[in-house]
C-alpha cells in the first residue's frame, strides 16, 4: 500500500504552522532515531522526508499532507545532534509548543531505538502526550540489528512507558503496515483516498 502523501510546509514557529482543519499525528524521537526514514517507509515513497547520514537535520516542524483530512508532522529530534545551545534550546521550546499548544494533533507516534530503549526524555514526552490526551504508540526501530531472542529482552525495557509498542525496521519493512494501519484510523472517511 502507497500513501498519497505529500510535503506541505515547514515551520520553525508554532504561528507559521498550516492553518487548516487536518488531524493530524506527530513523530517524535531522538535526534539518531531514523523519523525520516520511518516517515518515507510508512508513505511507501523514499523521497518524501530528506534522510541524512548527520542526526538532526530536521529543524523545523514538516507539514506532510495525507489524503483529504489528515496529516503527518515530523518533529525536530532531540538529544544528539551537535548545534549552537541557543539552537537547541530554540528548537526544545518548538517542539514543547507544538506538542502543548497545536489544536489539530491527535496522536504521538514516538520513535525509540530498540537497542537503546526508552530514557528520561521519552518518558516526559509520554507524560506530556498523556496530559494533554494525545493517543499514543511507541515505534521500537531499528528492531532488524537484533535477533528474536534479544528484542524480547529489549522490549522488556519498554514496560515502564506503559504504552503500545510496535517492533519495527524501516530498512526490513517490519511493522511497518501495522503502524501504517495506526495513523490510518485518525483520517476519518476521506482517508480512503490516500490508500
Amino acid at each position: 500500500m502507497r500513501l498519497a502523501a505529500s510535503f506541505v510546509a515547514s515551520a520553525e514557529e508554532l504561528s507559521s504552522c498550516p492553518r487548516w482543519e487536518r488531524t493530524e499525528v506527530a513523530l517524535a524521537g531522538r535526534s539518531n532515531v531514523g523519523k525520516s526514514s520511518l516517515l518515507n517507509a510508512i508513505a511507501a515513497n523514499g523521497r518524501l522526508a530528506r534522510t541524512s547520514r548527520t542526526p538532526g537535520r530536521t529543524r523545523a516542524l514538516n507539514f506532510f499532507a495525507l489524503g483529504q483530512c489528515l496529516a503527518l508532522v515530523d518533529l525536530p529530534g532531540f538529544g544528539y545532534a551537535k548545534m549552537a545551545r541557543d539552537r537547541a534550546q530554540a528548537l526544545s521550546r518548538l517542539l514543547s509548543d507544538y506538542l502543548e499548544g497545536r489544536a489539530n494533533l491527535a496522536a504521538l507516534l514516538l520513535l525509540v531505538d530498540l537497542r537503546r530503549g526508552p530514557e528520561r526524555d521519552e518518558a516526559e514526552l509520554v507524560r506530556l502526550a498523556r496530559r494533554r490526551g494525545l493517543r499514543l504508540m511507541i515505534a521500537a526501530t531499528k528492531a532488524d540489528k537484533l535477533s528474536s531472542n534479544e528484542q524480547r529482552r529489549a522490549l522488556e525495557g519498554f514496560t515502564v512507558l506503559s504504552a503500545e509498542v510496535m517492533p519495527c525496521s524501516a530498512r526490513t519493512g517490519s511493522g511497518i503496515q501495522e503502524l501504517r494501519r495506526w495513523i490510518l484510523g485518525f483520517g476519518g472517511p476521506g482517508i480512503s483516498q490516500a490508500i
